[in-house]
């Protein structure tokens, strides 16, 4: 956590860090309007990308398929608008990577991966383990429940 809060903190004097070596660099406008064009197309790619994930989740919705896959590019389009709309060179480059294809599905693979790993996990300490497999006899054991009963005829 304190990591997290020093990395909260830190960020936004790199971002002013960056802006200067750049404004010193092409000077102090034409990084400006390099921040404001970054802000403009955040914006942009926010109010693009949130209908066009809507409209793919339900296409997929009708075909009867879960849309996970394009709940997640979707949600990877909306950080990237996100960080394209906070005004500094290293949040916009954030951003622009998570506009890109490639590693958008990267991210993906990863998430996968990571999700498969952490389902193996949770069947590894389930209540019971033997609860897939076949009893020892080899047969099938039936469940049978025990008990008695009496018949009380009128």
């Amino acid at each position: 956590m304190r990591v997290f809060l020093l990395l909260l903190l830190l960020f936004p004097v790199l971002e002013l860090f960056v802006f200067v070596k750049v404004s010193a660099a092409i000077g102090f406008f034409p990084a400006l309007l390099l921040i404001i064009a970054g802000s403009a197309l955040g914006v942009l790619v926010m109010r693009v990308a949130g209908l066009a994930t809507a409209l793919r989740a339900r296409e997929s919705l009708q075909r009867g398929e879960l849309p996970a896959e394009d709940m997640f590019h979707g949600m990877m389009l909306a950080v990237g608008g996100g960080l394209l709309m906070i005004p500094g060179f290293i949040s916009d480059v954030l951003g622009l990577l998570c506009l890109l294809p490639f590693t958008r599905q990267l991210a993906a693979r990863k998430m996968r991966e990571r999700a498969q790993a952490q389902a193996t996990r949770q069947r590894a300490f389930q209540d019971d383990p033997l609860q897939g497999q076949p009893p020892h006899g080899g047969g099938h054991r039936p469940n049978v429940i025990e008990g008695e009963y009496e018949r009380r005829d009128q």
